[in-house]
């Protein structure tokens, strides 16, 4: 993969969206928050101010860190569905418990395992990428090797 980071159209969106949130409405509501706080007085026992200043503290980080992805971002708009690459939706037959799943190979700012997105730098991404469909491929996972036939290839 070339420098930078990897997202597909809808990630990139999904982060844009993330940091319009954070920007507009977050911050007013952590304002308030903390506005509210201050008000109780005593700010050095006051748990309300300083969990409010360490979710502000998060936010900002997060803000930061989105900023930051989005400056680095290389969007992947077409696909060829002959051979696996980041944006595929692949089927793969896992052969040892003969079960279909599909998988979107997506970057790793958008990876999302309880979604079946997972990054081209996972174990499983690495070994898909530019495999074709009836391809075997074998993973080294926590519970030993799995295999997996590779069934489908589709662009979404």
């Amino acid at each position: 993969m070339a420098e930078g980071i990897v997202l597909t159209p809808e990630g990139l969106q999904k982060l844009k969206d993330e940091l319009e949130e954070l920007k507009t409405v977050k911050r007013s509501e952590l304002a308030a928050r903390l506005k509210t706080a201050i008000s109780y007085g005593d700010l050095k026992e006051n748990s309300e101010y300083h969990s409010a200043k360490d979710d502000q503290a998060f936010m900002e980080t997060r803000i930061l860190t989105i900023e930051n992805i989005l400056r680095k971002a290389r969007v992947v708009e077409s696909i060829d569905t002959s051979t696996v690459q980041v944006g595929s939706v692949v089927t793969l037959h896992d052969l040892e418990f003969d079960e279909k799943i599909d998988y979107r190979i997506v970057g790793p700012a958008e990876a999302d395992v309880a979604d079946n997105k997972i990054s081209y730098e996972s174990p499983l991404g690495q070994a898909l990428m530019g495999k074709s469909i009836g391809s075997k491929i074998t993973v080294n996972a926590p519970m030993g090797e799995i295999t997996y036939e590779l069934l489908d290839i589709k662009a979404v």
